[in-house]
């Protein structure tokens, strides 16, 4: 029998991390390999030089390949940077049987109409599709509608869109690699399930990643996404206030971002204090905004939690609580995130496992490889695009075009 292989490619700003997994039987992933490489060639989420980049994916993949002892030929791959956003549409169409009776095919071409109502977005591609709230007759449903009987059917869709560009660039310099894209799943929803609970989904929270240069969000309600977005400011940004404030070479200020709150720094803990803590207040100064324009601020129960290198900062959780007026933590591995039920996963070594496990930066990685243990694991009316299929199947229709159009 084929062994059901997973792979989850996380390209970051900093570290590009690999982790490939085996799907058992009843469900579940066992973890075969892992290996991380830090990034070159990507700035702030996106491709900026494609060779540097295929050559950090590449290195990153083999050492997880010679972990788990096969060639790696596939994988599910995340996007992120500052392209990536989410937008919203309603629609209403009238049902189309004689009975009433509300098919998948009504619900599909109501998805479709509110994607052909967005505006602005020739330049972007649709990754994942979320259907947030439907009505019949103007009567919530709690459910699928698909079965039920009205006139009329309206929803309201989250799109989770980015640039075609940056996409391209992404799919091109993964297949520049070796390795042929499966699918892609924007990082935040990535992180989440491994991060964050069902229950923590269903009252309401903000996941917040602080990453090298970006700072990611997403607000779930009643167990679905409704709003995502990317902010180009991160942990580098403290590193380089600091060099400045302090007169220092980076790697020094580095070292001090992270020991900060630890006895060793022998930099004036005052002033350090002071540069830190004005960045994280710019950071959640956006956060706090953004969650006033979708009127979900100082209303989330779940609270805010936090994950990325910037979420290990000393005092984190005291500023996040003080500025936002929510409950703070920062996130960590749980594997209750899709039911109630644990979703099983081990790993071949005790190695693998402290390595995964002990550091949020896998998050992503992980949660790729969650994410493909199911197509609908966002919702159950949702679509993760298959975008990089959608990709090849565009470059196939431009080129049997342009073939057409030069044979007689």
């Amino acid at each position: 029998m084929a062994r059901n292989i997973i792979t989850g490619i996380d390209a970051g700003s900093s570290m590009i991390r690999v982790i490939t997994a085996e799907q058992k039987n009843g469900g579940g992933l066992n973890i075969l390999g892992a290996n991380q490489k830090q990034s070159e060639g990507i700035r702030r989420g996106y491709i900026v030089n494609l060779e540097d980049a295929a050559k950090s994916i590449s290195e990153a993949v083999k050492g997880a390949e010679k972990i788990a002892g096969f060639p790696i030929k596939k994988a599910v791959i995340s996007i992120g940077g500052i392209s990536l956003s989410s937008c919203k549409s309603k629609d209403t169409i009238m049902i189309s049987r004689p009975d009433g009776e509300i098919t998948d095919y009504d619900v599909k071409r109501l998805i479709s109409q509110c994607e052909d109502n967005l505006h602005n977005i020739s330049n972007k591609h649709i990754v994942h599709t979320v259907p947030l709230r439907f009505k019949i007759d103007s009567s919530p449903v709690l459910g699928k509608p698909a079965g039920m009987k009205g006139t009329k059917l309206e929803v309201e869709t989250m799109f989770v869109t980015c640039l075609n560009q940056h996409l391209n660039d992404l799919v091109k310099t993964v297949e520049s690699a070796g390795i042929s894209v499966e699918d892609i799943v924007a990082s935040p929803l990535a992180m989440s399930h491994t991060v964050l609970t069902k229950y923590q989904k269903e009252v309401g929270c903000v996941l917040a990643n602080i990453g090298a240069s970006t700072v990611s969000l997403v607000v779930f309600e009643e167990g679905l996404p409704i709003s995502l977005e990317v902010f180009p400011i991160g942990s580098t940004h403290i590193t380089n206030d600091i060099a400045l404030g302090l007169q220092i070479p980076l790697e020094e200020a580095e070292k001090l971002k992270i020991g900060y709150g630890s006895d060793i720094s022998s930099a004036p803990k005052k002033k350090l204090s002071d540069i830190i803590d004005a960045r994280l207040n710019d950071i959640f100064e956006i956060i706090e905004s953004h969650l006033k324009k979708i009127n979900r601020n100082e209303m989330l129960p779940a609270g805010i939690i936090m994950t990325g290198g910037g979420s290990s900062l000393f005092s984190l959780e005291e500023i996040a609580k003080a500025s936002l007026k929510l409950p703070s933590r920062i996130g960590t591995f749980s594997t209750k995130g899709h039911n109630n039920h644990s979703i099983n996963i081990t790993a071949s070594s005790n190695n693998l496992r402290e390595l995964i496990f002990n550091n949020p930066g896998w998050s992503v990685a992980l949660g790729l490889c969650i994410n493909n243990l199911n197509e609908n694991f966002i919702c159950d009316n949702c679509s993760t695009g298959k975008a990089g299929k959608k990709i090849g199947q565009r470059v196939g229709q431009i080129i049997k075009s342009c073939i057409s159009s030069i044979l007689p």
